[in-house]
């Protein structure tokens, strides 16, 4: 039996505003290239398993086919992490199950275009405002659909307050590998995609 738990974010410090910070955490980490106005939609989670909230211990934890949507924002996770520090940052770990990543998917803003990324595990990290995509990482950024760019590696890694991606052939403590990125150039203003009438 599925579990679902909704909630609407609009007073701070309450349970629904801890539980919230599930999809907050993960999305956060790029109001650069997210939508702005997911922020003040519905926060929706839903999972396979019952959840739990500690309220003490100020965690909240969502297990199996976990589904995240707020806006145009989606995560998919085998099981979700979200830990509020004493200092009030908060770390929040979406993992993926045996061959099934941890998937983000959100539409940039003011744009047709949508990021994904795609990882064993995603981390974020409030102190630092960074979002890591770990082990087997994937990020791609989609124009109407079709892959315009693509990063691939051990570990990506974006960095919010510089607003700079980077990537590595190996996450943390494992032996190197290779990286690879393939970039396409933005459509000219003004010009319209070639079609097959020879103009």
């Amino acid at each position: 039996m599925a579990c679902k738990f909704h909630a609407v974010m609009r007073n701070p410090g309450t349970l629904p505003s801890l539980t919230a910070c599930v999809a907050l955490a993960l999305a956060t980490a790029a109001p650069a290239w997210a939508d702005r106005t997911d922020r003040s939609q519905p926060l929706t989670i839903e999972a396979d398993r019952p959840g739990t909230i500690d309220l003490l211990k100020q965690v909240v934890v969502f297990n199996g086919n976990v589904v995240i949507t707020q806006g145009t924002l989606t995560i998919r996770a085998d099981r979700v992490e979200v830990r509020e520090l004493p200092d009030g940052f908060r770390v929040a770990t979406a993992l993926g199950a045996a061959g099934q990543p941890a998937t983000f998917r959100q539409r940039r803003e003011g744009s047709d275009e949508h990021i994904e990324g795609a990882a064993e595990r995603i981390e974020y990290d409030g102190r630092g405002d960074t979002l890591r995509f770990v082990g087997k990482a994937a990020m791609r950024r989609l124009r109407g659909g079709a892959t315009a760019d693509e990063i691939t590696g051990g570990l990506i890694t974006y960095d919010n307050t510089t607003e700079v991606f980077s990537v590595a052939g190996a996450a943390s403590g494992e032996a190197g590998g290779r990286v690879r990125a393939v970039l396409t150039p933005p459509p000219a203003a003004g010009s319209a995609p070639r079609s097959g009438s020879g103009k």
